[in-house]
């Protein structure tokens, strides 16, 4: 139990000591958030949810788009 308490305080202090990379976590939030959540909206496939009303029909559609040839 005292290891894990001095890891925690290790990485506690560590990131409390940081000037530069508070700016950097910061960064790579907004990117995640970008990401994750503005992407995600504009590329997330809404046809399936409308067209297809029960979980059979959609996954007959995909699997003929899986295995169709072209």
């Amino acid at each position: 139990m005292n290891t894990i308490r001095n890891i925690y305080y290790f990485y506690l202090n560590g990131f409390r000591n940081m000037t530069i990379g508070k700016t950097l976590w910061k960064i790579i939030i907004i990117k995640l958030f970008v990401i994750l959540i503005f992407l995600n909206y504009f590329i997330h496939d809404k046809s399936l949810n409308t067209e297809y009303k029960t979980y059979d029909e959609k996954v007959d559609f995909v699997y003929k788009n899986l295995t169709k040839k072209n």
